[in-house]
């Protein structure tokens, strides 16, 4: 992060990435939270992505920091008072991973918050613990202690739980786990798909251009654009308003081209909302067709709602209903889709708490959804109708597994690789499915997979 940062302790940037800690670490959601915050608050143009980068980097580096405070204080940080253990996160925060911030701002800010908010008494503890920091970074090259052991190490050091480490680790190894862990800790980019029914993708860059904004077109994604800087509120970009494009990554807007939607077609989309992907699939058909787009909750489908109008599709009707126990679809979709809950694990970046909400139980449990999911859904699937399974996470259990205990069960079902035209095919692994990793591809971390029956070769 380069912008110019205000010094002021009392700067509305750092009292808002204050009040946002002290929510999160009592249970509330970053995202949340921190969008509530900047909406009552109405922070500058500078404010604005400073707060936000400090609330995302906090939540994430959490455990990098704890290690710090457990090392360089007299209490460990889960002993300290919940307000100092803020304060010096976000002191720390800054002298760690911002290199815009000086360290004298970094410290005197940390001091005058802490007096801000009535912890006076305290001040001299974080001036102390920060300063402490900084001498030792002057005579070290990195003045954080971890653990001889190597997975350990790298969990404090990243700031991520052991198992998260563990289960990368064996998939990539230890020195693309750490590339992967690295990825996770950066800032996420921001890609549009191009509405194409209503502009096309180098009139859209030609008009982000001529408002000063620069963008680029990614690989294999002929719909996608990726925003190469951008300040401000989304919705103010050229087009928004006009439903020219919609937020989405890269990897997501794959998992609607696997799909392969016709215009005429019945699609089913089992887990619709926000509706990024319900959405896509409509301008795939030209709007075109029918789209169920199913979810447990009217309420949850009120963003799907909103999405449509803005976009100006009609081809989608909107259905509440629980999609494990959902019989009135049977046998009707040209194609349908789980886009299936998952842990997110692909999706760290975007969602800063996720790596500490989640945990092996919580899998466990998702899993189990998943595969009632997939299971009832396959019911819906005309003969000659196809299936896309897909995830945002980065979990066997969720994803290989899944279709594997799916492929077992239903021996009449196969798994049906992408076309050598299609964008998804230069991801497939040798398996014919779908695995989106973020160091390798630059985009979220997805996983998704096409089945058919194996007496049918439609795809």
């Amino acid at each position: 992060m380069s912008t110019e940062v205000n010094a002021n302790a009392l700067s509305p940037a750092r009292q808002l990435a204050f009040d946002a800690l002290k929510e999160i670490y009592r249970g509330g959601f970053a995202d949340v939270v921190l969008h509530r915050l900047l909406h009552q608050r109405r922070l500058s143009a500078v404010d604005r992505p400073f707060a936000t980068e400090l609330v995302y980097g906090t939540v994430r580096r959490q455990r990098t920091l704890d290690a710090l405070i457990d090392q360089l204080g007299k209490r460990a940080a889960h002993q300290q008072p919940l307000d100092l253990r803020i304060v010096l996160h976000l002191g720390l925060y800054q002298l760690r991973f911002l290199t815009q911030v000086p360290e004298s701002a970094a410290v005197n800010t940390s001091v005058e918050l802490a007096k801000a908010i009535g912890k006076g008494k305290l001040a001299g503890v974080a001036n102390g613990i920060l300063r402490q920091y900084i001498r030792l970074r002057q005579s070290t090259a990195d003045p954080l202690v971890v653990p001889s052991d190597r997975l350990q190490a790298l969990a404090i050091r990243h700031s991520y739980p052991d198992w998260i480490v563990a289960l990368w680790q064996q998939q990539l190894g230890w020195a693309e786990t750490e590339q992967l862990c690295n990825w996770f800790n950066q800032s996420p980019t921001i890609d549009l798909r191009v509405n194409q029914l209503k502009t096309t993708v180098t009139d859209l860059a030609q008009t982000f251009l001529a408002a000063g904004i620069e963008t680029q077109p990614l690989p294999h994604l002929p719909q996608s654009l990726r925003l190469t800087h951008h300040a401000g509120a989304i919705q103010q970009l050229p087009g928004y308003a006009d439903g020219w494009w919609t937020v989405q990554d890269a990897s997501a807007q794959l998992v609607s081209a696997l799909v392969d939607p016709q215009p005429g077609m019945v699609v089913i989309d089992a887990c619709a909302a926000p509706g990024g992907k319900t959405t896509h699939l409509a301008e795939l058909m030209g709007d075109e067709g029918l789209i169920w787009a199913c979810d447990r909750t009217t309420s949850r489908l009120k963003k799907v709602k909103q999405n449509l109008k803005r976009l100006q599709l009609t081809s989608v009707k909107p259905f509440t209903g629980d999609s494990t126990t959902l019989t009135r679809f049977a046998g009707q979709g040209d194609r349908v889709l789980v886009d299936a809950p998952c842990s997110g694990l692909g999706t760290l970046h975007r969602h800063a708490d996720a790596r500490w909400r989640q945990t092996p139980a919580t899998v466990a449990e998702l899993t189990q959804l998943q595969g009632q999911l997939l299971a009832q859904a396959a019911t819906w699937v005309k003969p000659s109708g196809t299936l896309v399974y897909a995830t945002c996470t980065l979990h066997p259990a969720e994803n290989e597994v899944v279709i594997q205990q799916f492929l077992d069960a239903q021996p009449d079902w196969q798994i049906l690789p992408p076309r050598a035209d299609e964008a998804a095919a230069a991801y497939t692994m040798p398996e014919g499915w779908i695995k989106v990793w973020p160091q390798r591809q630059q985009m979220d971390g997805f996983f998704m997979v096409r089945l058919g029956r194996a007496d049918d070769t439609a795809q």
